[in-house]
């Protein structure tokens, strides 16, 4: 997942300010990061910044997670990849 100050990169850009109060309470605490990182309490944690920051901060929230989700699977379909020409080469097939 990308570091706090990619994510204020990304904002800054998109929306010339960088959300650094969703960013980091969404990564700061590494003790509470996969509780807020949970998918099923997007509504709760979208509302909770829509209420206290205004929509900006709610779509910033969304987009911190898309972010995150993206790189992970990213990530994933590269692995995947690189075992599959793994074991085609092992086995002779190219």
């Amino acid at each position: 997942m990308p570091p706090i100050e990619k994510h204020l990169q990304v904002s800054l850009a998109s929306k010339g300010a960088d959300f650094r109060t969703v960013h980091e309470w969404l990564d700061g605490d590494a003790a509470k990061k996969v509780e807020r990182h949970d998918i099923t309490r997007i509504f709760e944690f979208g509302t909770m910044f829509e209420q206290q920051y205004g929509k900006e901060a709610r779509e910033e929230y969304l987009r911190h997670l898309n972010d995150d989700l993206k790189a992970k699977f990213d990530h994933l379909q590269h692995d995947l990849a690189k075992q599959i020409a793994d074991t085609l080469a092992y086995f002779g097939v190219k």
